[in-house]
């Protein structure tokens, strides 16, 4: 990859156009890029695999492998994003691009189910590339209109890539080769996105003022900020936790639940369906950069999340009182998931280093939440056939949202009362004092109280 074009003086090419633009090129080089980067990760989800052909339970097989792959990769995430140096980025992301791709490959040539090792060697890269993208845009006076932006394009490539491989299905490509041919039509798009972010020039001198300096974190640096803050961050990570459950099970069984809500053979629907969503969540959030004010921001975002909590258990209330029909019930659902789970992205992380004036970067903090969020995944998915009886698809996606719904709203309104007390003295360096024995079991307490709530809202979800 070319090193980013500069003027005799050292600025990017980029960097001398009009803000607007700016904006225009980082919006559009992150959107693209990950966008693409689903092409390699979600079309295989669009197969339905025949249990005569492939085995009973040969999709929730592939689901889960690819998932502990992304999930291993968060945790090794945590330190690799924390540590990426910026010369390295682009370089790091297009190799692996290509792991991914290989694996794919793998999964057309080795039979059922032994074929379900390479969708782990899939996810295993991938779960890296939004870190990476992420350190491309972190820092600025308008990240949260850029990572909403990049986050969009993960809601409308889910539905976009998944339309993709079952139009390529429908054409006649096998379900073990679907994946792999799909790559390869977003392999050159995503080449040339790369290159795009490659030329972001760094933050200026206001960037850097308003939002504090970003810089790797090294394993010393890691520990004294999650110590510094820890309550805090477990409650959000907890609500994250439950909300990347939720929101993949959506994406990755939504053939399953379209047709449990009675939509079938409509591979269009999957990206109509994720257009309004992403829309709605990328302007709801991207609104966020026209707030200055950090300590602000941050508050707002975390209230923004409830809200978006609130959303969804309102749908959940009107679809099972026969009040909403299926398109309108998927379509409130996604909002109700994805306001959250893109503030989290977009806005919370990225203004609590600004308020606390911390010396780090985005990418470790996402990546801690994420490790979490994806670890719950795959204790879902192993667990999915004792926890939901004989309920199919949607029946088990209602009684975990309840309990998402429920435990994250409670879990975000403690970690905003956390900060609340914090924030009165944002960039508090020293003489913070001894902890007091409750003060060291707070988030024990915290956890295990919020633990026992989601007992008790399973079990009730059940009967339900």
């Amino acid at each position: 990859m070319r090193a980013v074009e500069t003027t005799s003086g050292g600025e990017s090419l980029v960097g001398r156009r009009q803000p607007w633009v700016q904006a225009l090129w980082c919006g559009l080089a992150a959107f693209g890029t990950y966008a693409c980067m689903y092409g390699f990760r979600k079309p295989f989800t669009a197969g339905s695999y025949d249990p005569a052909i492939f085995g009973d339970g040969f999709k929730t097989l592939l689901v889960t492998a690819q998932v502990l792959g992304y999930t291993l990769s968060k945790f090794i995430g945590i330190k690799v994003i924390a540590e990426m140096l910026p010369t390295r980025r682009a370089w790091t992301l297009l190799g692996l691009i290509a792991v991914a791709e290989v694996a794919l490959v793998g999964f057309a040539l080795t039979p059922a189910p032994y074929s379900a090792v390479f969708l782990f060697f899939n996810g295993l890269p991938l779960g890296m590339v939004f870190g990476l993208v992420l350190g491309f845009l972190e820092g600025r006076r308008l990240t949260e209109a850029f990572v909403a932006g990049l986050c969009a394009s993960f809601i409308l490539a889910d539905g976009f890539t998944k339309s993709v491989g079952a139009s390529l299905l429908a054409a006649g490509v096998s379900e073990r080769w679907m994946p792999a041919v799909c790559g390869l039509l977003f392999a050159l798009p995503l080449v040339g996105f790369v290159a795009m972010l490659e030329r972001i020039p760094r933050p200026n001198a206001e960037d850097v003022a308003a939002r504090s300096e970003r810089a790797p974190m090294d394993a010393g640096s890691r520990r004294q900020f999650f110590r510094k803050y820890a309550p805090g961050l477990l409650l959000i990570t907890l609500a994250y936790l439950l909300i990347t459950i939720l929101r993949s099970l959506r994406a990755d069984f939504a053939p399953e639940l379209w047709r449990s809500l009675g939509t079938t053979g409509q591979p269009a629907v999957f990206t109509r369906s994720e257009l309004w969503v992403a829309l709605g969540v990328a302007v709801i959030n991207g609104m966020a950069c026209r707030i200055r004010d950090n300590r602000t921001a941050f508050l707002g975002s975390l209230a923004l999340s409830g809200l978006g909590l609130l959303v969804l258990a309102g749908a959940l209330a009107a679809f099972q009182w026969g009040r909403l029909e299926g398109f309108t019930f998927m379509v409130i659902v996604g909002l109700g998931l994805y306001i959250p789970y893109v503030a989290v992205h977009a806005t919370v992380f990225e203004r609590l280093i600004a308020l606390t004036r911390e010396r780090g970067n985005i990418g470790y903090l996402m990546y801690v939440a994420d490790a979490a969020g994806y670890l719950g995944y795959v204790a879902v998915m192993l667990g999915r056939r004792v926890w939901s009886g004989e309920g199919d698809v949607l029946t088990f996606f209602t009684r975990i949202s309840w309990v998402c719904a429920w435990v994250g709203l409670v879990a975000l309104m403690l970690a905003a009362a956390f900060f609340v007390r914090r924030a009165s003295v944002p960039n508090q360096e020293s003489g913070e004092g001894t902890p007091t024995l409750l003060g060291r079991l707070r988030p024990v307490l915290l956890s295990g109280a919020i633990l026992v709530l989601a007992a008790v809202l399973g079990r009730w979800g059940r009967i339900y």
